[in-house]
């Protein structure tokens, strides 16, 4: 028999093992000296709420699934029927094939066909490599096409302090100023609003306590590399303090915090989505790439345990 997200590729270094996926090239499983990193789901099963999975070439949502772009307009299958969206892009579903592959290290690709609503043609990448730094996943694309496609990425790790609790009692660091808003039926953009004073405000780190997130937030706060970084931190029951980070680099200018209150079980676990664009993206052109015929765009992020 075949799993339903095909073949699994474990990689592991310096204390870490990871398993990937053939369906998506989706991360399923993270552990750090076998505790969990990431809330993944069973070999035995399909990802649910976009566990682990790659979001190419657009992350979230288009509204309606209709946009234009340089002149022409489009319509995809709204994979998100409920709110009549498009959701998360093309690939998550699609069987990705190694390229290359040692113990700590694997690379995927797959050719994004052109199709109803995408007519370009994308190679499409994913590096999962770990080390002593923890596990870095680096994203690419590169446009086969003979005209210019519009392009973001992202990324849908549940990260979890392993306690056994809910997310309540961990504290959170995300360094974001701005908050995204959007209307609770469509969950698609509004307007945006300053973090500063409202229950958003994780720029100093505080605990999550119940804090519902499921927003869209940017102008985060970075280092001299342009580096931005969020932080899970908690008192575990041994007494010792557990921390998990994930990392981006200076092309993902948007995260998604979402504390999975509408879930089973409720706020086990919080999706910290690193993004190179915002919702709806395709529709705003704000941080969308325009990649040109050959060109090539990558993004990088991380996570990691201490």
């Amino acid at each position: 028999m075949v799993a339903p997200t095909g073949e699994q590729f474990e990689i592991e270094a310096a204390g870490y093992t990871a398993t990937i996926t053939e369906a998506g090239a989706s991360l399923r499983a993270l552990a750090k000296d076998g505790r969990r990193v990431i809330d993944g789901f069973a070999e035995d099963t399909m990802p649910s709420a976009c566990r682990g999975q790659l979001l190419m070439p657009w992350p979230n949502r288009i509204r309606d699934g209709r946009y234009t772009f340089e002149g022409a307009s489009q319509q995809l299958p709204l994979s998100e029927p409920a709110r009549h969206n498009a959701s998360h892009g093309l690939a998550r579903w699609s069987a990705w094939r190694v390229l290359a592959r040692t113990s700590s290290r694997i690379e995927l690709g797959l050719r994004l066909p052109a199709q109803t609503g995408y007519p370009w043609i994308l190679d499409l990448g994913a590096v999962y490599e770990l080390g002593e730094d923890g596990l870095t996943v680096t994203q690419s694309a590169t446009n086969r096409s003979t005209s210019d496609a519009p392009y973001a990425s992202g990324a849908h790790p549940y990260l979890t302090l392993d306690t056994g609790s809910t997310v309540d009692p961990w504290t959170l660091h995300a360094p974001a100023a701005t908050r995204l808003e959007s209307d609770p039926e469509r969950k698609l953009p509004v307007g945006r609003s300053a973090v500063a004073g409202t229950a958003y405000d994780f720029r100093q780190p505080r605990v999550i306590g119940e804090t519902s997130l499921d927003d869209c937030f940017t102008d985060l706060v970075r280092a001299a590399d342009g580096s931005a970084t969020v932080t899970l931190s908690t008192t575990a029951p041994d007494g010792g303090e557990r921390v998990v980070e994930l990392w981006l680099d200076e092309h993902h200018r948007w995260l998604m915090l979402y504390t999975a209150d509408d879930r089973t079980p409720p706020r086990a676990s919080i999706a910290i989505e690193p993004m190179t664009a915002p919702v709806d993206a395709f529709n705003s052109g704000e941080d969308l790439v325009v990649l040109a015929p050959g060109e090539t765009f990558s993004a990088r992020w991380a996570l990691r345990a201490h």
